[in-house]
C-alpha cells in the first residue's frame, strides 16, 4: 500500500490524534548509541553531531539524558505517501499561524507532529480546524 498523495484528501482525512505520552529530544554521541538503544526510543536520527533520540520524559530522566523542552506527539492517522507534496507545509503553516512550533517526523505510514506540551490542546484545535476546512 503506497499511501495517499492528493493533498486535499490528506488534509481532510488526517484525523489528528493526541498521544498520551510526553516526549523529549535528546542527543547522544554516535559511539554511545548502543547503551541508549535499550531505551527503545520512538525515533532515532543520525546526524554528524550525534544521534538524536526521541524518548519519553521518564526514559530520559532515568538515563540522565539532558533535554530542552517537553513535547506531545500528534499522529496524523491518514496513510500519507512518502511522495505526497504539501502535507507537512500545510500542517506547519496552520500551527505557525497560531504561534505553535511543529517538529514533524514522517514515518512509513503516518506523519507525527511534536508540539510543545503546553500548546498540545491548542495545536489539536488548529489541526482539526484545518481538516474540517478541507472537507
Amino acid at each position: 500500500m503506497s499511501g495517499i498523495t492528493e493533498l486535499s484528501l490528506l488534509i481532510k482525512s488526517m484525523s489528528p490524534k493526541l498521544q498520551a505520552e510526553e516526549y523529549v529530544f535528546c542527543s547522544v554521541p554516535k559511539q554511545a548509541f548502543s547503551q541508549y538503544a535499550l531505551l527503545e526510543p520512538i525515533c532515532t536520527f543520525q546526524e554528524k553531531e550525534g544521534i538524536t533520540l526521541i524518548v519519553t520524559v521518564q526514559q530520559a530522566m532515568q538515563a540522565n539524558l539532558s533535554f530542552d523542552g517537553k513535547f506531545k506527539q500528534i499522529t496524523l492517522q491518514v496513510h500519507s505517501s512518502l511522495d505526497a507534496v504539501g502535507l507537512t507545509a500545510a500542517v506547519s503553516t496552520k500551527l505557525a499561524s497560531v504561534g505553535i512550533s511543529a517538529n514533524v517526523v514522517a514515518a512509513y505510514f503516518h506523519d507525527h507532529v511534536y508540539v510543545p506540551s503546553d500548546k498540545a490542546d491548542e495545536a489539536m484545535e488548529a489541526l482539526l480546524e484545518l481538516s474540517e476546512a478541507g472537507k
